[in-house]
């Protein structure tokens, strides 16, 4: 053994150890997470079915995590500002996501400036919940159902409006119901849903298409009217209001997912404790307390079975727009 063998060994235990030690030091940095507030960014209003989800999760992972999760609103640009805002971001789990089909699917695609490409700068960490939606009415609106808002529509074209967040899946609805049925119904682009509803309320405007997480309690008050639920088959919660399909609308099927997305490149590790603490969440009898009176299903799941989801429903949605036509505000 030469008298620079020792000096190689040294050498080579030294680069062993800084090795091992950063990776002992990111383990412990996943281990120690999360050690200060977290930020959940919603892409629309506050008071919204998006907001609503994100608020009642917000608040059940605070207490899991033992940090605050700061649940922010940013809404804009078809809901990519918020989108792009968390695809940018460190991706160390302290900057994440309520997504949706707007902001996964339809918001990128009306906006080709929105900077970011939904299929690879997101890691999906786990389905929140599905809702669905009806066709509500201002209560002077002279029609029960959908049927009779057809007839009515087509008695008098152009006299009759939506109210629908701009870009958002409703404003889809909106376009899609009036293409099928072949009616001049007049579209009102809203920035969100708290909007529609106050105007609707105060007979401004007179028709929506919004989710049942946010249209419930206004229909059970008989403030507003619901004339068609969006449903496979009728909602045990309204069983006496007809799908859109009863109502010889073909085909007219379609929901409200979210989930939750943190940035792309986020450690397994952070992705996995955020998809089991999420599950907990879901579990909770206080969320399926809310969710079952908001006739929302939530969908427990794995970070992978999410990430199939949204590959599925990516190009629904975009087709969905383009058939639509709708463009950007």
């Amino acid at each position: 053994m030469t008298t620079k063998t020792p000096r190689r060994l040294a050498a080579g235990i030294c680069a062993l150890a800084i090795v091992l030690g950063a990776g002992l030091g990111a383990a412990n940095a996943q281990d120690k997470y999360p050690s200060r507030p977290i930020k959940l960014l919603v892409p629309f209003p506050a008071g919204g079915p998006v907001d609503i989800m994100g608020r009642l999760i917000g608040q059940r992972l605070s207490m899991s995590l033992g940090q605050q999760v700061i649940v922010e609103n940013r809404p804009g640009a078809g809901s990519t500002l918020a989108g792009r805002a968390v695809a940018t971001a460190e991706p160390d789990g302290y900057t994440l996501l309520v997504g949706s089909a707007a902001t996964m699917a339809i918001g990128p695609a009306l906006y080709p400036s929105a900077g970011y490409d939904a299929k690879k700068d997101f890691a999906p960490v786990g389905f929140i919940a599905t809702v669905p939606y009806v066709m509500v009415a201002g209560l002077k609106v002279q029609a029960n159902n959908v049927k009779e808002l057809i007839a009515l529509a087509k008695a008098n074209p152009g006299k009759l409006n939506f109210g629908l967040p701009n870009g958002a899946p409703p404003h889809m609805l909106g376009a899609w119901f009036r293409d099928v049925t072949k009616t001049d119904i007049v579209i009102v682009p809203y920035r969100g849903a708290s909007g529609v509803l106050t105007d609707m309320l105060g007979n401004q405007i007179q028709l929506g298409f919004e989710t049942t997480s946010v249209t419930f309690g206004h229909v059970h008050d008989n403030k507003l009217k619901a004339l068609g639920v969006a449903t496979p088959k009728r909602l045990p919660e309204l069983p006496d209001v007809p799908t859109m399909i009863e109502s010889g609308v073909p085909d007219f099927v379609a929901g409200s997912w979210t989930g939750l997305m943190a940035p792309a490149g986020t450690p397994k590790e952070i992705v996995q404790r955020l998809n089991t603490d999420l599950n907990a969440a879901l579990a909770s009898p206080e969320v399926k307390d809310r969710f079952e009176k908001l006739a929302a299903e939530s969908r427990p799941g794995s970070a992978e079975d999410f990430r199939a989801f949204i590959a599925k429903e990516i190009p629904k949605w975009q087709a969905m727009a383009k058939l639509a036509g709708v463009k950007p505000q």
